[in-house]
């Protein structure tokens, strides 16, 4: 199915409304969406690291805090 819309007519907020639309539509049914296969292997890449102490996890009010502190 084709759908046509009016893209050159709409406003800014418009398009942004039919995307926050189409977006809560899709949330509905995840499992419909399939994941790339590549999420699949970051995931692994992932534990990997965790398991071999590479990685850590950092609270999200001090990642807001570096993050606005690198942007300085």
């Amino acid at each position: 199915m084709q759908m046509v819309l009016p893209l050159e007519k709409m406003t800014t907020r418009e398009k942004l409304c039919a995307i926050e639309e189409i977006w809560e539509n899709l949330a509905d049914v995840p499992s419909q969406i399939p994941s790339p296969a590549w999420h699949g292997e970051e995931l692994k890449l992932r534990e990997e690291r965790l398991a071999k102490g590479l990685t850590h996890f950092s609270d999200w009010s001090e990642a807001k805090q570096r993050i606005r502190q690198q942007t300085r």
